[in-house]
């Protein structure tokens, strides 16, 4: 259900704080950059990245989605962006060079921001992701709910397969006919569902309850990171590489 990997990596070891910051100033670099081959230098130090974290084990899981993002990409971004003089116009769609340059960066741009998010939960547990949050300033009831979406989130993708699986083996049949015909078969399933997902919000709220959440102010940690110099290295350096390239 999970997708963090506990490998003794040194992506691993980073500071949850450090791991937060450099995501956020990942993405800023790659919305800064607009030419494709910027972007694809950007792309392979991401995949650098990847095999720096032992991350290749959860790429391969959506590279499905990796490589229908880049078609999609540069198939629509090249016939829709209106840039440059087009070589090829039919109707509303057309080609040139700029375009097909627009959609190829866009594309590498979408699977770079993927790519660094898949990166960062396979290396980061959501226990030091609560705590990188708080470590940054945010309060404790807002790290807690944004960690508890991490949590929930694979637990009721998990419980939807069991309902499903339930249902296929009470004769349920999901699987004949076209898409349009399968559809319409999946809304029963949507009671149980909703049913699982009340009772299991309510559980949780009375669990919370009655360990007393929200009743002290004053927090202790389990966990304990130290921010060394290799992490400032990190943040110094992305810092500075996002400077230059919003000033250029």
């Amino acid at each position: 259900m999970f997708l963090y990997l506990p490998y003794d990596t040194v992506l691993h070891r980073i500071h949850p704080a450090t791991k937060i910051v450099g995501l956020f100033l990942m993405l800023v670099m790659t919305v800064a950059l607009t030419e494709a081959w910027q972007q694809l230098i950007v792309l392979t130090g991401v995949l650098t990245l990847t095999a720096t974290g032992r991350a290749f084990r959860n790429i391969r899981r959506i590279l499905p989605l990796v490589i229908t993002v880049m078609l999609f990409s540069c198939i629509t971004w090249s016939l829709f962006k209106r840039v440059g003089d087009p070589f090829w116009t039919a109707g509303p769609l057309t080609l040139s060079r700029e375009s097909i340059e627009f959609g190829v960066a866009m594309a590498f741009r979408l699977n770079t921001m993927l790519l660094s998010g898949m990166i960062f939960v396979t290396c980061t547990r959501v226990e030091e992701f609560s705590y990188g949050l708080r470590a940054l300033g945010l309060p404790f009831p807002v790290s807690f709910a944004l960690s508890l979406a991490f949590r929930l989130v694979p637990l009721f993708f998990s419980r939807i397969g069991i309902i499903v699986q339930a249902q296929q083996s009470r004769g349920l049949d999901l699987k004949s006919g076209n898409l349009v015909q399968r559809i319409p078969k999946y809304i029963p399933l949507l009671v149980p569902i909703f049913v699982y997902a009340i009772r299991d919000t309510d559980l949780l709220a009375m669990a919370l309850e009655s360990k007393g959440f929200g009743f002290r102010t004053a927090r202790t940690e389990y966990l304990r990171f130290v921010f060394g110099w290799s992490d400032g290295l990190i943040i110094g350096m992305l810092i500075t590489i996002n400077t230059v390239i919003w000033m250029a």
